[in-house]
Order: C-alpha cells, then structure tokens, then sequence
C-alpha cells in the first residue's frame, strides 16, 4: 500500500509540473501573438504598411543579412 501511495504522490506532482509547463508555454506564445499583432496594427495605421509587405521583408531577411556582411 504505501508505495502504490508515493507512486500516486509521484505521478500528481509530475503531472502539475507538465501542466504549469504547459501553462507558461501558452502564456509565451499569446504575449508573442498579441506583440506581432500590435506592431503589424501599428505599422497599417502610422505607415500604411501593409502585413504582406512585412512578411515579404521577413522572408528577404536572410537574403539582406547576407548581402550585408558579404559587402563588407
């Protein structure tokens, strides 16, 4: 009986470390989405940038990284 208890003990305190795990990951990753967005918002309405000029910029950077270290 009484290691059928700490496996029990055990198991509860593996799944709560998981599950705040989990907790902090969705936090993270909803402050992230609602930064993105907030900057993609604030870029349409000071600049007229549209999200699809971003993204295309986003997929260039590599490319403009490369070109500006290969430059010098």
């Amino acid at each position: 009986m009484p290691i059928e208890i700490i496996v029990i003990v055990a198991a509860l305190i593996i799944s709560w470390l998981v599950f705040t795990a989990f907790i902090k990951i969705v936090k993270t990753s909803v402050q992230t989405a609602v930064t993105i967005a907030v900057i993609v918002l604030v870029l349409q309405l000071a600049f007229g940038i549209q999200s699809g000029q971003v993204i295309t910029q986003i997929i260039e950077l590599p490319r403009i990284i490369w070109d500006f270290f290969s430059n010098r």
